[in-house]
């Protein structure tokens, strides 16, 4: 499998940098490779490291020494801070500059010292402003004379994770990895991606289910089939177990796959309230006892779609549904708190729906057709023929048309799908770079515990210091050595997944929440001028109507002055 993600909008996703990065991966049936750029940002205010500077002046002065010195007792003080804060305030004093931004060189060279200090807090006091830096837009505008932290590539990640592992810091360490996933993302995560909903047919990202969204209509390019999504906060649940005798020949019926349906061991009824504060309730079943969500939790649930979504072709109206399922029933759950995608199944009925397979249906109607051809033999002796052969037929043509016909016509058209194919396809590759970053997190965090405890082992050894243990501790000495190269590979990989994760994150919001957000801006610039237009109207309206109260006046005034002229010429 190989992710082309320059296809699409090639303008977009080619950044213009100094540094490529590659890295190609073989798993077992499939092949990853992807390539990113670099975005090199400048600024007059930015020098390359301090320690390219103090090299550079030492060696204008002829003594290379002397500037080594000074910057490794630069470091060395601003490694004994207390803060972010505080080193950030001693780095500019010492470095004799107005302001600018910590090189990132200089910031892993300050993590490091800190670290082999045994100051952890620091190292991650200084990892948080680091990233924070974020908001703060760092080489995008001019920082002026304040000093600024630059942002941790993966070079300052992996030095935190070997360092909090190696100080028997656990917890802290696997916050980083939580980070690398996240690359791109600030410190604040009100406003996230959101969670990919897959099509409940086929199996692919159909589309995001952000904070907001509520209820939405979905399409897929691949079943041309649309379903109804409703994202929201469960409020109630209720689940009961239930179980059903399966008779032998529905258990024949089924392993012959005539009849698909699968036995339920739960019936669970639950009431979703969407931002809006809409409210629906939905009932289903599952194969398993095991909830697919519980109460507080944000799920979106999958249903076919509703009879009030149909296309018109002439007279005939067609809903495009997916076959077999009644409108609004629901097909798939997915679990915003831990990813997991639920399949659903249809609730039995209570009194139980008679089938025609059934025994109580199907031999009491063999025996009225029996009877039926018995009969009809006495009339003529070839009519039993002509109506088991209308029968057949009538059933033949019944299934066709149910089976293959309808459901074509219930499709959508090629062209209603060819809009969001690219979007779906970019959230497909979306959906697979996130499980790939899922299966590297768990290996990582399995290697940080195992390296602590090979560090607390060595501990161990130091401080029993018997010669007996130098052997026994080069090898746990080259064990910790392979983990420490295994844990880089990594994060160097997840670092890379994440990456591209978030430039397929800029392309799916660029196509929907940009352009929406435009279309809202142009609404509300029409909507403000036939306001406008309205009141200037009104204001029409108001000037013609004083205008003839007016003329009504002067004609009342008028109408006054005359008799009263005429009785003083009298």
């Amino acid at each position: 499998m190989t992710l082309n993600l320059t296809s699409p909008w090639p303008n977009r996703l080619h950044l213009h940098s100094t540094h490529h990065h590659r890295f190609n991966e073989t798993a077992s049936n499939s092949q990853l490779f992807c390539s990113f750029r670099t975005l090199n940002y400048k600024n007059n205010n930015i020098k390359a490291s301090l320690s390219e500077s103090y090299h550079e002046g030492a060696v204008a002065d002829g003594d290379d020494d002397a500037g080594s010195k000074d910057y490794e007792l630069i470091i060395s003080k601003v490694s004994a801070a207390k803060d972010a804060s505080e080193a950030l305030q001693v780095f500019g004093e010492m470095s004799k500059r107005s302001g600018g931004v910590v090189s990132t060189s200089d910031c892993f060279e300050i993590i490091s010292a800190a670290l082999d200090r045994n100051n952890a807090d620091l190292a991650l006091s200084v990892f948080q402003a680091m990233r924070s830096s974020f908001d703060a837009g760092v080489g995008d505008k001019d920082v002026g004379d304040r000093w600024r932290w630059s942002r941790p590539d993966v070079n300052t990640y992996t030095l935190l994770v070997r360092g909090l592992a190696a100080s028997l810091r656990v917890s802290d360490a696997l916050k980083i990895i939580a980070n690398v996933c996240r690359v791109g993302v600030s410190p604040g995560e009100e406003v996230p991606f959101g969670k990919i909903v897959k099509c409940p047919s086929c199996m692919i990202a159909v589309a995001v289910a952000q904070p907001q969204n509520g209820i939405q209509i979905v399409s897929c390019s691949k079943c041309r089939y649309q379903y109804e999504l409703v994202s929201g906060n469960i409020t109630s649940i209720e689940s009961e177990e239930i179980s059903m005798d399966v008779p032998a020949w529905k258990r024949g019926l089924q392993f012959l796959q005539l009849i698909k349906e699968s036995t339920p061991a739960a019936v669970h009824s639950i009431v979703v309230q969407t931002p809006s504060g809409t409210a629906r309730t939905h009932k289903f079943a599952t194969k398993t006892l095991d909830l697919p969500a519980q109460e507080g939790e944000r799920v979106t649930i999958a249903s076919a779609a509703p009879s009030s979504v149909y296309q018109e072709v002439g007279p005939l109206k067609f809903s495009p549904k997916t076959p077999n399922y009644y409108p609004g029933e629901p097909m798939s759950l997915t679990n915003h708190l831990n990813g997991k995608e639920s399949p659903l199944i249809r609730a039995p009925a209570k009194n139980g729906a008679l089938s025609l397979f059934s025994p109580t249906v199907f031999f009491p109607l063999l025996a009225v057709f029996a009877s039926g051809d018995a009969a009809s033999g006495m009339i003529d002796p070839s009519l039993p023929q002509i109506i088991s052969v209308a029968a057949v037929s009538s059933v033949a043509v019944g299934a066709t048309l149910n089976g293959l016909v309808f459901p074509q016509f219930n499709r959508l058209p090629p062209r209603v799908v060819e809009t969001v194919a690219i979007r779906q396809q970019l959230l497909s590759q979306y959906d697979t770079l996130q499980s790939r970053i899922k299966e590297l997190k768990e290996a990582a965090e399995n290697e940080v515990w195992m390296l602590a405890r090979m560090c607390q082992l060595e501990n161990k050894i130091v401080a029993v210091g018997e010669p007996s243990y130098r052997a026994r501790r080069s090898r746990v000495k080259r064990v910790r050595e392979g983990l420490e190269n295994s844990l880089k590979s990594r994060i160097e990989l997840i670092e890379s997944y994440a990456r591209i994760s978030s430039m397929i994150e800029i392309e799916v919001e660029m196509d929907s929440d940009v352009l929406a957000a435009e279309s809202a801006s142009n609404a509300e610039t029409i909507a403000e001028q036939i306001e406008q237009i309205m009141e200037i109207e009104n204001l029409e309206e108001r000037w013609r109507i004083q205008a003839e109260a007016n003329d009504e006046v002067e004609k009342l005034l008028n109408s006054e002055t005359l008799p009263s002229q005429q009785v003083s010429d009298i």
